[in-house]
């Protein structure tokens, strides 16, 4: 007799592996008109299908055309990101949509380009002063204002620097946090 079936699998001739998605983040370029609604529609069709955003930023990007580039960062299966990619192609207001991460995965690249400036006050007198100021300057962190009580730190970067800043600008006396979200584009000299 053949021994080749593994023991965990049923008897069953309708046998079917259940396969698991594992969650994946990826980063979306979305062109579309600079127009009142525009944004409230492509946030509308997230939230009524109840994905989540973890990072949404836009602007106007060409004044002439009048186009705005929304960059939205989210988390899902590829199917649910399959989905999200196609229903966005649908909105009237909308040019294009891109998934950077795959393109950059299609390209041989780890990731598209991708920065976030954040704005940090931090409170402090003496050692923890001192401390925060060197911090800053290892961080390449901006000082924006200053008096002798606080400090308001701008720093750019990948959002792992970011996060990594605020976490060791906590204990020093951060009071307040407030981030732009993620730009992003992709590598080499095609456009989106």
């Amino acid at each position: 007799m053949n021994d080749a079936t593994p023991k965990d699998q049923p008897g069953s001739a309708y046998f079917i592996p259940e396969f698991v998605d594992t969650l994946e983040t990826h980063t979306l370029s979305v062109l579309v008109d600079n127009e009142p609604g525009v944004l409230a529609r492509v946030i509308g069709l997230f939230s009524g299908r109840g994905y989540n955003i973890d990072s949404l930023t836009v602007s106007e990007t060409e004044h002439a055309k009048h186009l705005s580039r929304i960059t939205i960062v989210t988390t899902g299966t590829p199917q649910v990101l399959r989905q999200i990619r196609s229903q966005l192609e649908r909105l009237v207001p909308i040019h294009r949509v891109v998934d950077l991460t795959r393109l950059a995965d299609e390209r041989g690249h780890d990731k598209p380009l991708e920065r976030e400036l954040a704005l940090l006050k931090v409170a402090g007198t003496g050692n923890h002063r001192v401390e925060a100021l060197r911090l800053a300057d290892a961080f390449r962190a901006q000082v924006i204002d200053a008096n002798i009580s606080h400090f308001v730190f701008e720093i750019t970067g990948r959002s792992s620097k970011i996060e990594q800043f605020i976490q060791i600008m906590s204990p020093l006396g951060l009071v307040e946090v407030s981030r732009t979200g993620i730009a992003a584009l992709s590598r080499g000299p095609e456009p989106m």
